[in-house]
């Protein structure tokens, strides 16, 4: 089997369906402190910028949205989880700012992520998608 021609160096863009454009935009951006990159209003397209990757909302009842069938609910998701690696990690400043702004808090947890296991608190956003907000490592993840 060949190699790829290429290595993965990190997450570009993740992209979510949502039925209230204007709802998730002030919760990724007022709440995780993303801010607008860039609007493509014929395709119903909102790009937020999250540190070096984008998070992409796509409105459902836009040209992209409709392409993507029923709307994410109860019945199904688009994704299990997107994770911010965030800093600094300070729980309880998370937990009071979440809660300051009425957000639905999960578990909090040591994972392992991108750069080793360390603290990891979930969190739900207005359409319910699962968000995690990761913390430094407790260790220098081992060279591979």
């Amino acid at each position: 089997m060949n190699e790829p021609p290429f290595r993965p160096l990190r997450i570009d863009h993740i992209v979510l369906r949502v039925r209230d454009i204007a709802r998730m935009q002030a919760f990724y951006c007022d709440v995780l402190g993303c801010t607008v990159e860039n609007r493509q209003e014929e395709i119903g397209l909102l790009q937020l910028r999250a540190g070096d990757a984008l998070i992409d909302l796509v409105d459902i009842d836009g040209k992209l949205g409709r392409i993507g069938g029923a709307a994410p609910g109860s019945e199904g998701r688009n994704m299990d989880h997107l994770c911010l690696r965030v800093d600094p990690f300070d729980r309880a400043a998370i937990v009071a700012h979440l809660q300051a702004h009425g957000v639905e808090i999960g578990e909090f947890g040591s994972r392992y992520g991108a750069e080793g296991e360390g603290p990891s608190q979930y969190l739900l956003d207005p359409e319910g998608n699962a968000v995690e907000l990761k913390g430094p490592p407790d260790a220098p993840r081992p060279a591979a």
